[in-house]
């Protein structure tokens, strides 16, 4: 039993030495996609009105298209509170006495669309729920998939991608196309 042991803690040394050495040199920036190509994640902003008229949604283009594997966070400028934005992570749900209105998305690789579900006639909501409502839009590279961040924090999400406010590009509506 005692070589047993002698041999296993040999061992161990032996493994933990093989650890250690030289750094190696250093890997090229950012994460690797298909063909080589550097992954990135972006970030654009859009308005939109909910109105009759265009049945309480809205729908924008992504061009280039987005890779079938990406993900699409969208978030909507909830508050402002000591001059900070407060961001909410869609779908947001606000409970009234006439029922429910949910903030939702849908998307594909070519285009997302932006709606209100309503349990109760979305005329009835006043222009503060639906007029001039901002969103933030965040691809999201599937490989930052694994990754142990909450995507309900917008400023983390942001930071995980190297984002800043410089880099948000302004959506239109394809409504206004």
């Amino acid at each position: 039993m005692k070589k047993l042991v002698a041999l296993m803690l040999v061992g161990g040394f032996a493994l933990l030495h093989a650890c250690v050495g030289p750094m190696g040199p250093p890997g090229p920036p950012g994460l690797q996609g298909l063909d080589g190509e550097v992954l990135l994640g972006e970030a654009f902003e859009v308005d939109a009105n909910f109105t009759e008229a265009n049945n309480y949604t809205e729908e924008f283009s992504l061009t280039p298209p987005i890779f079938a594997s990406d993900v699409v966070l969208v978030y909507i400028r909830w508050e402002t509170l000591n001059g900070n934005t407060i961001w909410r992570l869609l779908p947001q749900t606000v409970f009234f006495d006439e029922g429910v209105l949910v903030y939702n998305f849908d998307f594909s690789r070519v285009d997302f669309a932006l709606f209100l579900e309503t349990t109760f006639d979305p005329s009835l909501l006043s222009n503060d729920w639906t007029r001039n409502q901002k969103f933030r839009i965040i691809i999201l590279p599937a490989e930052f998939g694994s990754s142990k961040i909450d995507l309900h924090d917008y400023d983390g999400v942001m930071n995980l991608l190297g984002l800043s406010e410089s880099d948000i590009v302004n959506l239109k509506s394809k409504n206004e196309n």
